[in-house]
């Protein structure tokens, strides 16, 4: 079976089929039935991508997702907190917090929808679009090491991954 080392990694992928390569230091644990699960992978690559995401800007307390919702409201002004957890994949008790945080940072604001009071609409303040600049420069630097690492099956990951998104969502 193959065997993972402590940060969650697959000797798979990277080991000929076997034992032979393996070292004893990285038999800390066995995958077991999650080694065949894609959930499973999708969940790493996920912790994985953004963990070197945030090494990448030297940031320890930069939040999963801040670059994605402010994106997001970059491109969508005007856009509500409902369009906006739906647009990032992320349910109301999730994309609460990060806009909160948004908020207390000065990235975002709210504005109330005269039509109906209860709603309101987001978008970038000044500062909001200078970190999303900041965060830009190093999402592309990241995605060119995602995209050494897929090299030329980069379209059909896309296409697989924007399949399950779909397909499950």
């Amino acid at each position: 079976m193959p065997t993972a080392t402590p940060e969650g990694v697959s000797k798979a992928a990277s080991q000929p089929s076997g034992e032979a390569g393996v070292s004893a230091k990285s038999k800390a644990f066995s995958l077991g039935l999650l080694d065949d699960r894609i959930g499973f992978h999708l969940r790493l690559a996920q912790n994985a991508s953004f963990k070197a995401f945030k090494k990448k800007t030297g940031e320890a307390d930069l939040k999963p997702g801040w670059f994605a919702v402010l994106s997001l409201i970059h491109d969508n002004p005007g856009i509500t907190p409902l369009v906006l957890s739906r647009a990032s994949g992320r349910d109301k008790s999730t994309i609460t917090p990060v806009l909160r945080d948004l908020l207390r940072n000065h990235l975002i604001e709210r504005r109330t929808v005269p039509a109906d009071k209860r709603s309101y609409t987001l978008s970038l303040t000044g500062a909001g679009n200078a970190r999303l600049a900041e965060l830009a420069a190093h999402a592309e630097a990241h995605d060119r090491v995602l995209d050494q690492i897929v090299g030329e099956g980069r379209p059909e990951l896309l296409r697989l991954l924007r399949l399950v998104t779909a397909s499950l969502d």
